[in-house]
């Protein structure tokens, strides 16, 4: 009989055939000219030749855990336990992984795949590092509920306030920034995103600003310093809050600015505001609360008012995603994204006339990547706040985040509406060249 070191290396050997058969049939050398993929023993696909970006495959394990349907969300899972690293830009894997989630196997190629990955050890997870204790799937309640909203706010948000220093700018801003060149810092971006959308909502001084998902209080103190208005902003993160409202005392704004705890569904202005905006928080409401929550916002706005929503959509002229979804589960739980169709005609049918929409699919791309170049160079910082599956889920979710906007899988846009008066009469100027004179 064989002994367990003979076993063992014939375990290695036959789980790299394994995947080198998976590979060549699934995805091919054609997909790979930018990654390479290192086996634990150091053989190397597609070949030995040098390529700026390379999967480390730690143990035969990895390939079982990989290669499990379903692969997209197999492949997060295993990169949090460990079992595989990327040296280089995960942009790069981005590709090859999809290509593997989505491949078009015939049913004797997937027997043959499956006989193959049974006979295989199964994953191992390192012994530093561990699975999450919770996932989005845990949430309770009716789907996009208040209830509900805020367990997935605070899944998403209340990692740690020092978490998000880190890898935002210094006014903490979550969201797409809007780039004049590729070569502009990320604090200037955001800069120049805070004042393009004060501009696209022609703030005047003393008119009343209501921040949708106002995250920690960026805009709205921006709004308040540089356009002279009263500004509110609502959000269900309660170290958002604190934090934002650190910042707003510090900054002296307290009488013409705040943030309050508050679910959007749960306003009540006696005075209706001026213009609202919503910033990255769209993407939380749920296709089928659209219509509250357009009806909401036209509740909350004086008439000629001005709303800005600033969402994901996510590409109509592709297939939508079925099933599980790595991001659902360890990153937005209950986040949805529908095509700008969709957006569009629920804010029409609320009565809002749909007056702007701009894609800032590139911008978004450009922030992200500065955004995991930022977490990637804290990263021992990181581990001070989040334990390392942590650091992990928010690498991965960004960096395929960049490659979904960079290969227009996902878009952005800023849709500005307006609610007519009952003449179907607003003050809007006849042209956008006041936004950028």
């Amino acid at each position: 009989m064989p002994n367990s070191a003979t076993t063992q290396t014939h375990s290695s050997d036959e789980a790299v055939q394994t995947a080198l058969w998976i590979l060549n049939e699934v995805a091919g050398a054609g997909l790979v000219h930018k990654v390479n993929i290192q086996f634990w023993d150091g053989t190397l696909w597609p070949d030995a030749a040098p390529r700026p970006t390379t999967i480390h495959l730690k143990h035969p394990g990895a390939i079982r855990g990989i290669f499990k349907p379903p692969i997209a969300v197999s492949m997060g899972e295993a990169y949090l336990r460990d079992d595989f690293d990327v040296e280089g830009n995960w942009e790069d894997v981005g590709e090859l992984f999809e290509a593997l989630d989505v491949a078009s196997l015939s049913w004797s190629q997937k027997l043959q795949a499956g006989s193959k990955l049974l006979r295989l050890p199964g994953g191992k997870a390192s012994e530093s590092v561990k699975m999450p204790m919770q996932s989005g799937t845990q949430l309770r309640g009716k789907r996009h509920s208040i209830e509900r909203a805020k367990q997935a706010v605070a899944f998403h948000y209340n990692a740690s306030n020092d978490f998000f220093k880190l890898w935002l700018d210094t006014r903490m801003v979550y969201s797409c920034a809007y780039f004049r060149t590729t070569q502009d810092d990320l604090d200037t971006a955001q800069t120049s995103k805070l004042d393009y959308i004060c501009r696209k909502l022609r703030l005047q001084p003393g008119q009343r600003l209501l921040d949708i998902g106002c995250g920690w209080g960026g805009l709205v103190m921006y709004a308040a310093q540089h356009y002279d208005v009263d500004a509110t902003g609502i959000t269900l993160s309660q170290p958002q809050v604190d934090e934002a409202n650190e910042r707003i005392t510090k900054a002296g704004l307290t009488e013409r600015c705040r943030v309050l705890l508050r679910d959007y569904r749960e306003m009540n202005a006696p005075e209706p505001y001026d213009a609202l905006v919503s910033v990255g928080m769209f993407e939380h409401v749920g296709a089928a609360l659209l219509p509250t929550y357009f009806q909401q916002a036209w509740k909350l706005l004086r008439p000629q008012g001005v709303f800005l929503n600033h969402g994901i959509a996510f590409n109509a002229t592709r297939e939508a995603p079925h099933g599980p979804n790595f991001v659902e589960m360890y990153v937005f739980p209950d986040g949805e994204t529908v095509p700008i169709h969709v957006t569009l005609r629920a804010a029409e049918e609320s009565n809002f006339e749909v007056r702007d929409v701009e894609s800032l699919r590139e911008h978004y791309a450009l922030t992200l990547r500065h955004w995991v170049r930022r977490l990637e160079a804290k990263h021992e910082d990181a581990l001070k706040f989040v334990d390392e599956p942590t650091y992990r889920i928010w690498r991965l979710y960004m960096s395929g985040s960049a490659y979904g906007f960079a290969t227009c899988r996902i878009n952005l846009y800023q849709t500005l509406l307006v609610k007519n008066d009952e003449r179907g009469h607003n003050s809007l100027p006849l042209t956008r060249e006041d936004w950028y004179s």
